[in-house]
């Protein structure tokens, strides 16, 4: 429930090259900048602008005028950067995909046609094809302690050696508004999450996260 073939379609990115060789999503995240920094140089100038040193910006892309975003960065076709968005570097936003006003994206993968349209915080993560996030829904991507995160999977920790990680959503997963996804969160495959819920750990494909106690498979 944990690797990149159980979560993510890789069809569904320009970022496909990223996870090859790799076998959980999270392993992606040291790597992010490098290879932005590779790939934007390939892509096509008559469908890609290179707004700055290390942006590239598709030419039917929607950004507002009021967005920051910084290096490195690749913002796919058909996206949106909406109004005060806040892309600090390190970020592919996927083909449609939506950062909304007042988000902030941070050393991320967006997949296609990802929705984080209201106020949300998403760092050191991975969400997949049509995954969205409700308003006010946030990856908390630092332990209180400071110490590494591991992911409580049913199996038992998985150690992933790293101070930051947020979370994974796997493709079409529905995080409900004012939701927090405590580090290293993993969100199966069309799982959803209720509203004002604080998630940790694993939640498997196909099932509904009501509370600790109540997660129940989707019928």
């Amino acid at each position: 429930m944990t690797t990149i073939q159980d979560l993510l379609d890789l069809t569904k990115t320009v970022a496909a090259g990223l996870f090859e060789g790799k076998t959980y999503p999270w392993e992606v995240l040291d790597g992010i900048g490098d290879y932005i920094l590779a790939l934007g140089p390939t892509l096509d100038p008559a469908l890609y602008e290179q707004r700055e040193a290390g942006v590239w910006i598709a030419r039917d892309a929607e950004i507002a005028p009021t967005a920051f975003i910084g290096a490195p960065c690749i913002i796919d076709r058909g996206a949106q950067v909406r109004h005060c968005a806040f892309i600090r570097g390190s970020a592919i936003v996927g083909k449609n995909a939506v950062v909304g006003n007042s988000v902030e994206i941070k050393n991320a993968v967006l997949f296609d046609k990802v929705q984080t349209p209201h106020y949300n915080y998403v760092g050191d993560s991975v969400l997949g094809y049509k995954a969205h996030m409700g308003a006010g829904s946030i990856t908390s991507n630092v332990k209180s302690d400071k110490s590494l995160v591991s992911v409580k999977a049913p199996e038992g920790p998985i150690q992933t050696g790293r101070k930051k990680f947020g979370a994974i959503l796997g493709d079409g997963a529905e995080i409900g508004c004012n939701s927090v996804l405590n580090p290293g969160t993993v969100v199966g495959r069309r799982a959803s999450v209720y509203p004002c819920s604080c998630v940790r750990g694993v939640l498997p494909e196909d099932s509904i996260y009501k509370d600790k106690d109540h997660i129940v498979k989707r019928t």
